[in-house]
């Protein structure tokens, strides 16, 4: 039996901006600029260039590469992808992590993704307006512990937002998505980085001025170049920014033609990513903050977390000094940022899935997105009920996957697949001229590097399996297993039927 999948991107523009958008989200905003100031400031940027340069670049390449040459056999997720590199059984089960690691961190993703809609509807409805610092952190900690109905309702709604979109398809989906949300997001983002940087100390209630908060984020201290923490957080956030070791990144791929140009995509996509974190991400979060509460308080909430306390509940008591028309509008713009940079990447967790239903079974698009509504809402009830419960998520799907699931496919890839052949894959059809040097970075950097970051992990890991689990801990790891294993005995199934592409 013979299943074919019709789906195609309708332009480059769609592609660059659809795998921009995969890789552009929450953590470009709220997580970078915690990173930056924690791991010394402007030297981070050095850390985070190397890595980027040495391991994020070599990684795009290689997952644009795979992706498309997956596509030419018809086969357009991670299993079956890795699969058409090397026959070999372990290869398509490792293939597996794409698949589970996107439904893994969709599970948690989108909830915090609805808590933007939440967000962008209480500001523009002047909600926040007349409450003080406190009040405002209250009603997140209140939403958060689910003591109303709504956390759970817009939740559903945002899991359905993206089931309707992935269901269209991927031109009238998700490439008109990324067309609307990357433009709307850029534009808010610029809005909101001029205002916080031009801020001015003794207006609406502003203590310093924007300026300060940029020196404070970038002056460098040199000290923590050389600390193996701050190299494993640049290279960490690398990983979390560009979106690699998902599976996603070889599913948009695996769409684009024989011969088009993946080199100059995975260069514009990758540096377009770079652009919104450290220009954007930086300009307008810790400015603001800085502006208002200075630095010694700044920076003793970013060393207490991601970011997401200065976003959720500090960032829309400021915004309400503005006024209550500008409150409204900047809050707006704020979450609608992060809800667009949210729903481009979950759009992107969701399109693996899919494209796998659609190869090996034969469903209807729509009915495989009704599924990955279904699989998403099942996963993440642990996520909604319990904070432990969404970090594990966070760190098996979110963190470990990741690494396992890239270090497998540079190894794939370089050696098993072939380092020449490999090269040929990244050059063909190229716009651009590749520098021989990423040749060598891919075959030999780019793995030690994964393996000292596994390796390095090892003790986290035996740690946690160990420690003392909750019901909460117990039900998320459960749902996780169930899931591996699920998605393990559907492509052994799906191999049974001798379904070929």
């Amino acid at each position: 039996m013979t299943l074919e999948n019709k789906e195609a991107w309708g332009s480059r523009v769609g592609l660059v901006l659809a795998m921009a958008g995969n890789a552009v989200g929450l953590g470009n905003f709220l997580r970078f600029p915690a990173q930056a100031i924690q791991n010394g400031g402007g030297a981070f940027i050095i850390p985070y260039l190397v890595c980027f340069l040495l391991m994020g670049l070599p990684m795009l390449y290689v997952e644009w590469a795979t992706g498309r040459f997956g596509g030419k056999t018809g086969n357009h997720s991670t299993p079956y992808i890795f699969g058409s590199l090397d026959k070999r059984a372990i290869w398509k089960y490792l293939g597996v992590l794409g698949l589970f690691t996107n439904l893994g961190i969709c599970a948690y993703y989108t909830y915090i993704e609805a808590w933007t809609m939440s967000w962008a509807w209480h500001s523009a409805a002047g909600h926040f307006m007349g409450m003080n610092a406190d009040q405002v952190a209250g009603f997140f900690t209140s939403y958060i512990n689910l003591e109303t109905s709504e956390p759970i309702l817009m939740w559903v709604l945002c899991v359905g937002v993206n089931t309707y979109i992935l269901s269209r398809g991927l031109q009238k989906g998700v490439e008109m998505a990324a067309k609307i949300g990357m433009p709307l997001l850029l534009l808010f983002g610029v809005i909101l980085a001029i205002r916080g940087v031009t801020m001015t100390a003794g207006e609406q209630g502003a203590s310093f001025s924007g300026v300060l908060g940029l020196n404070f984020l970038w002056t460098p201290d040199f000290s923590t170049i050389w600390t193996p923490k701050v190299w494993l957080s640049a290279a960490g956030q690398i990983f979390f920014t560009l979106s690699l070791g998902m599976g996603s990144i070889h599913c948009y791929s695996s769409y684009v033609k024989p011969k088009d140009d993946i080199a100059l995509n995975a260069m514009s996509a990758g540096w377009m990513n770079e652009f919104v974190e450290v220009v954007l991400g930086s300009a307008i979060i810790i400015p603001i903050a800085v502006g208002y509460l200075g630095i010694d308080k700044v920076a003793q909430m970013t060393a207490a977390g991601s970011g997401l306390s200065l976003g959720f509940q500090t960032l829309p008591y400021l915004f309400t000094q503005w006024g209550p028309f500008l409150s409204a509008a900047a809050g707006i713009m704020w979450f609608g940022l992060l809800f667009f940079a949210g729903i481009t990447s979950s759009l992107a967790m969701g399109t693996p899935g899919l494209a796998f239903l659609e190869d090996r079974f034969g469903w209807d698009r729509r009915w495989a997105a009704f599924a990955f509504g279904g699989a998403v809402l099942l996963l993440g009830i642990p996520c909604v009920l319990s904070q432990e419960a969404f970090g594990e998520f966070d760190y098996w799907a979110g963190t470990i996957s990741l690494v396992v699931f890239s270090l497998a496919e540079v190894i794939l890839f370089a050696w098993v697949f072939g380092m020449e052949k490999g090269w040929a894959e990244i050059n063909a059809g190229a716009d651009i001229k590749v520098p021989i040097v990423f040749k060598y970075v891919i075959k030999y950097v780019t793995p030690v590097i994964l393996l000292v970051v596994f390796v390095g992990s090892l003790p986290s890991i035996w740690a946690t399996i160990m420690k003392p689990m909750t019901f909460q801990v117990a039900l998320a790891r459960g749902l996780m297993l169930g899931m591996f294993l699920g998605l393990l005995a559907l492509v052994h199934f799906s191999d049974k039927r001798k379904v070929t592409p």
